[in-house]
């Protein structure tokens, strides 16, 4: 009977494509039966990135069980308060792709989804698209949304599909290394692919002009190898980022400008909010943190009461 490890490269419902990278030679498999992750409410107990161990049952390749991994991205499924969905595993880098304008930016949305990499322990790099439809007009705007974001410790590349800025140093970062795109939908991560690789054809949607919001056009997750190297895996367009296995207390410490002076606070443990002596309040004052981030932590505190 034929058997083997291989890594999840696409999945819709039941079946999946696998590959056993790093060759890059597809072949279908199914999920039989229930595989359950321990303690775990997630929607999709194989996610794309999941290294499995598979067998030919006489009709075909069958995952027999998902091998421990080295992270995963979450987030809590729409309207189900007490599921999450898993958006990807093994993930090397990802790249949260945002765009100031077209459509609009929302801090709190890219905090939770920065958050969340940190729980889990992914490392990010922050993706600023479209620069050239709006670098003229709002170079104070990229200027401040990269202030706030380098301070926090992250790393900004500026991008244009159009005139190919930040392009070649995002295809040389990728090599090597299985790569997620995610974003909100609308803000480019399908035309940035195919900009890395004109060879593949992740679908690219409109703007819905409405509501300056991006129409979902991906509804599957698919890993793409790129001929330059490395892999990228594609997430559908993403409206909502529920926070999922984080006790408020925890919140701060994923902040990672609020974990450097937290130490610090008059009161261990500090929720920064109104305890006299907050080291994070006093950085906050000067400068070191940024009111937006701390807005969005203060958001954060709220919406974990919400979901308890």
């Amino acid at each position: 009977m034929k058997n083997g490890e291989a890594t999840v490269a696409k999945n819709a419902g039941s079946h999946y494509l696998l590959t056993e990278l790093p060759q890059w030679q597809l072949f279908p498999a199914v999920l039989r039966g229930k595989i359950r992750l321990k303690g775990s409410t997630v929607t999709n107990p194989v996610a794309v990135g999941d290294r499995v161990l598979w067998e030919d049952d006489g009709s075909g390749a069958v995952i027999k069980e998902v091998l421990p991994r080295k992270n995963y991205l979450i987030r809590r499924s729409t309207n189900l308060s007490r599921q999450a969905h898993i958006i990807a595993a093994n993930i090397d880098m990802a790249y949260i792709i945002v765009s100031l304008y077209f459509p609009e930016i929302k801090l709190p949305f890219l905090d939770r989804i920065l958050v969340t990499c940190e729980v889990y322990g992914i490392p990010v790099t922050i993706v600023l698209s479209k620069v050239d439809l709006y670098r003229e007009e709002a170079s104070e705007a990229i200027e401040n949304f990269k202030s706030i974001y380098s301070k926090a410790g992250y790393n900004i590349i500026e991008t244009s599909v159009l005139t190919g800025e930040g392009i070649d140093r995002i295809r040389e970062d990728c090599i090597g290394k299985v790569n997620l795109f995610s974003g909100e939908s609308g803000v480019g991560k399908s035309s940035l692919i195919k900009a890395l690789d004109p060879s593949l054809d992740p679908k690219i949607g409109d703007i819905s002009i409405a509501h300056l919001q991006g129409k979902h056009t991906t509804s599957l997750y698919e890993m793409y190898r790129l001929s330059s190297g490395g892999y990228v895996i594609d997430s559908p367009g993403i409206r909502g980022f529920g926070l999922i296995d984080l006790e408020k207390e925890e919140i701060s410490k994923y902040f990672p400008e609020m974990l450097a002076v937290a130490d610090e606070c008059r009161f261990i443990p500090c929720t920064h909010t109104h305890e006299p002596g907050c080291a994070v309040k006093a950085a906050l004052e000067d400068g070191r943190i940024s009111p937006e981030r701390y807005n969005s932590y203060l958001g954060m505190l709220e919406e974990d009461k919400k979901f308890r």
